[in-house]
């Protein structure tokens, strides 16, 4: 077997193995090294423009998880984890286009002319369309990097759960989380203290359609 092979097998292995946990070991701790090199890999995640709006908060402090607890519907999880992954969508990305662009300038992947022309088109973009559509493209990415945070989770041993059951007017509160950032989801991150539940899905043949529907 090639390496290729079993570096693929694994990565299916991860796709397939992932659950939703609802129950962690409550004396599972993990670093905030461990959980900034999750949220680093998780990050290549694509977003649009490459404006990269995902921003998180991290939450490990045990009386704020005890307070985000009857906010989020009592859900034990956010307690029992190791932490509480805050995922925001920043809808104000766009004043990060010429540090996005200038970087891949200075990395050689674009020309100066071209990151600056990049940069004033994105701006110029996302600074016309309507608030309700610039919240949908933050969230939209949001949910992206959500996604590689639970599957690089699981390829490094800990677990998750997506959970959007919370008041986000109290959380935006207690978290002091300023209006430009969208909420997204809470994700508890951990180790199971129960294997979280298989499940089934719908035939792909009912649910694909090609070319019309």
């Amino acid at each position: 077997m090639t390496v290729e092979t079993q570096q693929s097998q694994a990565f299916y292995q991860v796709l397939s193995d992932r659950r939703s946990v609802r129950h962690y070991d409550n004396t599972a701790k993990m670093t905030e090294a461990e959980i900034t090199e999750i949220l680093e890999i998780a990050a290549k995640a694509p977003s649009s423009s490459n404006m990269q709006p995902w921003r998180f908060l991290v939450v490990t402090d045990e009386a704020i998880k005890q307070q985000l607890l009857p906010i989020s519907n009592n859900q034990q999880q956010v307690v029992d984890a190791a932490a509480v992954i805050v995922v925001l969508g920043d809808q104000e990305m766009y004043k990060n286009a010429e540090t996005i662009y200038g970087s891949m300038a200075e990395a050689g992947l674009m020309t100066k002319e071209m990151s600056e022309s990049f940069a004033a088109n994105s701006q110029k973009l996302y600074t016309s369309i309507p608030k309700e559509r610039l919240h949908e493209v933050t969230v939209f990415d949001a949910g992206l990097v959500s996604m590689q945070i639970m599957q690089v989770a699981k390829a490094k041993g800990y677990d998750t759960v997506p959970m959007g059951g919370y008041d986000r007017d109290k959380v935006r509160a207690l978290l002091n989380i300023p209006e430009r950032y969208a909420l997204n989801i809470l994700l508890p991150i951990g180790k199971a203290s129960q294997a979280g539940h298989p499940s089934t899905r719908l035939p792909i043949n009912d649910i694909t359609f090609f070319n019309k529907i």
